[in-house]
């Protein structure tokens, strides 16, 4: 019973450190732009945004599952980070140990999209011997085939492209049908609405 309380306590404390420095950061741009520092009214907006993010980004992670069929979360290695620029958020989950784990990655603004997009687009020229166009609830993701030339092992990897940002499954080590079964767990559209 206290270890519940200590947690809920915890994500309410953690929680509430978040919306703090939020409003500090909306209170700084405010000040910064009352005082016609555009640069510092900004620079304080884009804070505020990443901070956003990281909070859109925890969101997210609780949305995973929290197994892939026998392969448990490692909930230590979640991470959300933001970056203002190049790529948005990224957000990383990885599942299970040694010879059989599995990585979820999903990275907003994602400078992969087009690329992926335009695969996706042309299934004739996806669809070969390593890869191919498959649909996920409604949505067309590529699913890719790497066999490692030295161990002779294989992996699959599936790039699922959602509104504007991309999602990554990559399982070393498995089977078409094994990744397939793990992305099934995976709640898509619930992902892509939270995500637009």
């Amino acid at each position: 019973m206290k270890s519940l309380l200590f947690t809920i306590f915890s994500i309410f404390a953690f929680s509430t450190l978040q919306a703090q420095e939020f409003n500090k950061q909306l209170a700084s741009a405010r000040t910064a732009y009352s005082a016609k520092k555009l640069d510092e009214a900004r620079f304080a907006m884009q804070q505020m945004l990443q901070e956003l993010d990281i909070m859109a980004g925890k969101d997210i992670l609780k949305m995973l599952p929290a197994k892939l069929d026998a392969l448990n979360a490692n909930p230590s290695n979640d991470n959300v980070s933001g970056a203002s620029g190049f790529a948005g958020i990224i957000i990383h989950r990885d599942y299970g140990s040694g010879e059989k784990k599995a990585e979820v990655d999903i990275i907003g603004n994602s400078p992969m999209l087009t690329s992926i997009n335009a695969l996706l687009a042309l299934p004739m020229v996806a669809n070969n011997g390593n890869q191919k166009v498959i649909k996920l609830e409604g949505y067309k993701a590529l699913l890719q085939k790497n066999v490692d030339s030295e161990t002779n092992k294989t992996s699959y990897e599936i790039q699922l492209p959602l509104s504007s940002s991309l999602l990554t499954l990559k399982v070393p080590n498995s089977s078409e049908e094994e990744i397939k079964k793990f992305v099934s767990l995976i709640p898509v559209s619930q992902l892509v609405k939270t995500l637009q």
